[in-house]
């Protein structure tokens, strides 16, 4: 291919992950099973399988090939490598010691260690992640399942986004595509691709906003599942910004160390301001980035964002008490503990 890419013999694969032993099973997606290994240099790895009956398994794995190909980024796993044996795809990755987001976000006790300082760290490397995808890789990349199980945190907690096979290459000229095949995680995505199938940068942004929120609030998009007043946790952010009570959005464990509030609620405003409704009115990545930096800059005012208080058909759907694994060919729901 081209590409400092190493071709692993299964038998190099069996003897890391000890034959796939159940022990080193770091968790599964609509993808299929990811295993730690280590193999004989001692080098450590995660190794992600295809799972024999996801529909679209074969597609993601050559998706994440050719995209590798083109992509390297600190803030974007690295992909050493693949295995191809009979029926086997695997794809070996580098080891994220600490997980995903979401390990240590949603969790009363792991929550803790995510102070806010560090929180608005991983915000900033998610945004310049995201930006490479956009703007200065060598093709444009819309990722399409932007999420916090999807962000994998290294041994320092910097965040690499992961998981590629739902993404979509554009050419630098394109603004936005169409697809009859709806794919990507309920609560992420946006009204106009979730309805329409129309997908872009901004389905992107969209995505990143939901992720700010959940991170400065420690909560998942759709835990608000007993809650009259909003359905979700964009629904809910959205009421308090109106009532001016923006701070009651923060994560009770960030009490002591979120000094700067202001920059927590300039963060709640840009992540209000990446799920507006229409796609044009969402900021760039460029944008945001500008927006979390220079805090004397002056930002527009959030509009009621898309999904948030209407129950309706495809909203109701989204509610669920706990995460849900699927994988069929009209919807992807894929949710990883890590790598």
């Amino acid at each position: 291919m081209g590409h400092d890419l190493s071709v692993f013999s299964y038998a190099s694969v069996m003897a890391a992950t000890i034959n796939f032993a159940e022990e080193n099973k770091l968790g599964e997606g609509g993808f299929g099973p990811v295993y730690r290994g280590k193999l004989a240099t001692g080098q450590e790895v995660a190794v992600k399988r295809l799972s024999k009956c996801s529909g679209q398994g074969t597609l993601e794995f050559k998706n994440e090939l050719i995209l590798i190909h083109e992509l390297q980024h600190t803030n974007l796993v690295q992909l050493f490598g693949f295995c191809i044996h009979g029926e086997e795809r695997m794809l070996i990755y580098e080891y994220m010691p600490n997980k995903s987001l979401d390990y240590f976000l949603f969790n009363s006790i792991r929550g803790i260690f995510l102070d806010w300082s560090q929180r608005f760290s991983i915000i900033e490397g998610i945004t310049q992640g995201l930006i490479y995808l956009h703007k200065f890789s060598r093709t444009r990349v819309i990722h399409r399942d932007l999420k916090a199980s999807n962000v994998l945190l290294d041994e320092n907690m910097n965040p690499k986004i992961s998981d590629f096979g739902m993404a979509r290459i554009f050419s630098i000229n394109d603004l936005e595509a169409n697809t009859s095949r709806i794919v990507g995680t309920r609560g992420y995505m946006p009204p106009e691709y979730a309805m329409e199938g129309i997908f872009s940068t901004k389905s992107d942004v969209y995505s990143f906003g939901v992720l700010v929120l959940e991170i400065i609030s420690g909560r998942r998009n759709n835990s608000f599942y007993n809650d009259d007043r909003a359905i979700n946790l964009v629904g809910y952010a959205w009421e308090l910004w109106k009532e001016g009570t923006g701070l009651q959005l923060m994560d009770p464990k960030l009490a002591d160390s979120c000094t700067n509030k202001d920059q927590l609620l300039r963060c709640v405003q840009v992540g209000l301001l990446c799920v507006e409704d229409s796609a044009a009115n969402r900021p760039t990545m460029s944008d945001v980035l500008s927006a979390l930096t220079n805090e004397s800059s002056r930002l527009p005012a959030p509009t009621k964002p898309a999904f948030s208080t209407e129950r309706h058909a495809v909203t109701s759907s989204m509610v669920e008490k706990e995460p849900q694994i699927l994988s069929v060919n009209d919807l992807t729901i894929s949710d990883c503990d890590g790598r």
